[in-house]
């Protein structure tokens, strides 16, 4: 919930904004571009990249996912690529591809060295995206839809931002949000040094750092921002892709700026306090009679027929809206060291009695599986995700506010690629000197078997084992045993998983990671390829600062913001502190390459931020594989699709009862005759569509698939049957208009030839008063 505060602060804010969207202009320093771009995928017969639920398959839409990019330039100068998807996480693979892609199109002007492509981690994508095996086994293999709709994507938005570089300036700010985090594996933070933690007023990092985008001509075109809160308010159990809290979080942002940049804010406008909802400009309000209403309303008989993909994409509410020249606000909000950090705020507890689970080991009863973590809207896993979304919205909106810096400067980076499997890493000791110790092949520990309140494993694992036990030991040994030398590597880490050393059919686990430093005037950028907790997010930020400031030409002038861009450019899993890794909870059971991990990349980042300060080169070190070629992929294709004898595709299966007269924040459904959204994706298009009558013969599109209020749910009767249905849910905003309204679905159908047919189908007419 809001602070009372926050309720009565935010309309003033709003209102002071949108004056200054239209006010004086900063002096341009940079080039600036800004690009979005559909990557949604199948939504249907795929498993979702993040719980490793093999029971957790696509089955429809919460709203659609995007690749979201940002390109800041020098005026003839160097320039740097950020692009923020909603997707569990980078791919080394697909980091490959895109670059391949953007060499042919760009050159060498973009590569992997100003390039940083990051996953903000919602649990709710497709998956199949990835090129390693461990990662490849939920969802039987690799899945090439999943792929190109990514790789697409990231490469759709770069071409915008590319396209849309003009003159412009940036701005950075931060600002504290209490309630949006929690640390869900306590037990494990405390295990670090006292007098560090009491650095430290929270056990997770509560700042959100924010950068915005001002454009010389058109003023605010955009903002990204950092904050850490793992993508698990969607459930393990959930089957409709979405972008979790973060995704919600950079839809109501930009739906607002929509609304608000167009000068309906007031300060004494009491839907202020709202989370915004898209309404089509072109909607008129509809005085009649409730009377009135459900007789034109009962004119209007839905039916299904064939139809063009064209149609179907054209119908989508944001493509329908105009910006002239304008270019379209872009909102993203990325991860950072959220490796330890949970949004379900409320606590974890026991499913059975209610009670708070074990502290150390997170089990009920020594079960793990009865341990869940609780979102704000507990029960109900769509509000927990609204209201996290809703308040990194309102806190983002705050900073676009306040009074903030502006960047100017260079723009610089550094990149390479490090053998995380043996490197060699220097760590202090007490009264001086080194000691050298090594990193190991990667390997996962019991503990993650366990998973963790977020969303727990299965049989009898448990976070916090150190020790292991002998009947998975023996099911371990059945696969690979791991050899003395591994053991003793990871130690005081069980060897669950030797994923490091089992090759087959390939390699099941990265060895080879890149790892990057984006400058962009005084802001520094830590593209890193896992998942850090926020211990060690911290020691890797202060570590990066020091060298920073203690360059000899101290040319940040003792002022220099670093964050942290969590899950970037491929993916290793969890990083954790040498204490954390002791107590082996999820974190440290799954960080790979043994107990001097994060030592390991504070030393390498080290000779990053090094290199950067004294204008010097990186040797570009060894390049990671390109697996593409050796991917098996065991998901079975889309056969065919039928309906029964004497129905269309598209007609509806369980319509709207006649006469219907809905009120704001009513559930309205319809369920029509589909097929497998496999068929087309609707990339940029739409499965859903709420319209509104105009005038007595005219419909308008009013919400699509893409917004949080309405829900395209795909199901079989039977798991191999090739009929199937659509249920589309509108939960009827508060700001929707009165009018008369009809459910639509767009679909495509596979012929027993292989022919796609796409189709369309509407609802009987209902009435919202």
């Amino acid at each position: 919930m809001a602070t009372f505060a926050s309720v009565i602060c935010l309309p003033i804010l709003l209102c002071l904004l949108v004056g200054d969207l239209k006010g004086v202009k900063p002096t341009s320093s940079y080039l600036i571009g800004l690009g979005s771009y559909d990557m949604t995928g199948p939504a249907a017969d795929v498993n979702m990249m993040g719980y490793a639920n093999i029971d957790q398959t696509a089955s429809g839409v919460h709203f659609r996912l995007r690749a979201r990019a940002f390109i800041v330039a020098q005026p003839q100068g160097k320039r740097v690529a950020f692009v923020n998807l909603d997707a569990g996480m980078a791919s080394q693979l697909v980091t490959i591809k895109v670059l391949e892609r953007l060499k042919t199109r760009y050159g060498d002007l973009y590569t992997e060295k100003n390039v940083a492509i990051s996953g903000i981690h919602t649990h709710a994508g497709p998956a199949g995206y990835l090129q390693y095996v461990v990662y490849l086994v939920t969802s039987l293999g690799f899945v090439r839809q999943s792929f190109d709709a990514i790789v697409d994507g990231i490469e759709q938005t770069i071409i915008q931002a590319h396209n849309n570089l003009r003159p412009g300036s940036l701005f950075v700010n931060k600002g504290e949000l209490l309630d949006a985090s929690v640390n869900r594996s306590p037990s494990a933070y405390i295990n670090n040094p006292a007098a560090e933690r009491s650095k430290y007023v929270y056990d997770v990092d509560k700042d959100m750092t924010l950068l915005k985008f001002v454009d010389d001509e058109w003023g605010m075109v955009g903002s990204f921002n950092w904050f850490a809160t793992h993508g698990t308010s969607m459930s393990r159990t959930n089957g409709l892709i979405s972008g979790d809290n973060k995704g919600a979080a950079a839809r109501f942002t930009e739906d607002w700026f929509d609304q608000n940049s167009k000068g309906s804010l007031s300060s004494d406008n009491a839907e202020a306090n709202e989370v915004p909802r898209r309404v089509s400009n072109m909607i008129p309000a509809v005085e009649d009679s409730y009377h009135d209403l459900q007789e034109l309303a009962a004119s209007h008989v839905g039916s299904g027929r064939s139809t063009t993909k064209f149609m179907s994409n054209a119908r989508r509410v944001r493509g329908a809206r105009s910006q002239g020249d304008r270019p379209r606000f872009v909102s993203a909000f990325c991860q950072t060291n959220c490796g330890d950090v949970s949004p379900n705020v409320l606590g974890a507890f026991c499913i059975d009695t209610g009670l708070p689970c074990d502290f150390n080991h997170s089990t009920c009863g020594g079960k793990n599986e009865l341990c869940y973590g609780r979102g704000p809207g507990y029960p109900d896993e769509f509000e927990s995700t609204r209201i996290i979304g809703e308040r990194q919205f309102r806190k983002a909106v705050e900073l676009l506010n306040l009074d903030s810096e502006q960047l100017n400067g260079m723009i610089d980076y550094r990149h390479t690629y490090v053998n995380f499997s043996n490197l060699e890493v220097a760590i202090p000791k007490q009264g001086g000197g080194t000691t050298i110790v090594k990193t190991c092949p990667a390997a996962l520990g019991f503990g993650f078997a366990a998973g963790t309140t977020d969303g727990p494993g299965a049989f009898n694992f448990k976070q916090g084992d150190n020790q292991g036990n002998p009947f998975w030991r023996l099911v371990r040994n059945l696969l690979k045993t791991p050899s003395k030398e591994q053991v003793d590597c990871h130690e005081p880490k069980p060897v669950l998983l030797d994923t490091g050393e089992m090759k087959e059919p390939y390699d099941w686990a990265p060895s080879i990671l890149p790892i990057q430093i984006l400058r962009i005037g005084q802001l520094i950028i830590l593209s890193v390829p896992g998942e850090f907790t926020t211990m060690a997010g911290r020691r890797l930020r202060d570590a990066v600062k020091s060298i920073l400031l203690s360059g000899v030409s101290n040319e940040f002038g003792g002022n220099v913001h670093v964050v942290i861009a969590g899950l970037t450019n491929t993916y290793s899993q969890y990083v954790a502190t040498f204490e954390e890794y002791e107590i082996q909870r999820y974190e440290g059971a799954s960080t790979l390459f043994g107990p001097h991990t994060l030592s390991g990349y504070i030393q390498e980042f080290g000779k990053l931020a090094e290199a950067l300060v004294q204008g010097t080169s990186v040797e570009p070190g060894p390049p990671p594989p390109d697996m593409l070629q050796k991917q098996i992929s065991l998901l079975p294709p889309v056969v065919f699709d039928t309906t029964p004898i004497g129905v269309k595709f598209g007609d509806v299966s369980s319509d709207i009862p006649q006469n219907s007269t809905f009120k704001k924040g009513d559930k309205v459904t319809a369920v029509f005759w589909s097929a497998c959204p496999r068929n087309d994706l609707m990339t940029e298009g739409t499965f859903a569509l709420i319209e509104i009558l105009k005038g007595n013969n005219t419909w308008e599109s009013a919400y699509d698939d893409d917004d949080f209020c309405l829900r395209f749910i795909w199901s079989r009767p039977a798991k191999l049957s090739p009929q199937s249905h659509a249920t589309l849910e509108w939960r009827i905003p508060e700001t929707a208009a009165s009018g008369v309204y009809r459910i639509t679905h767009f679909g495509a159908a596979k012929g027993v030839l292989g022919s796609i047919e796409h189709f369309t189908g509407s609802s009987r007419a209902f009435a919202v008063a």
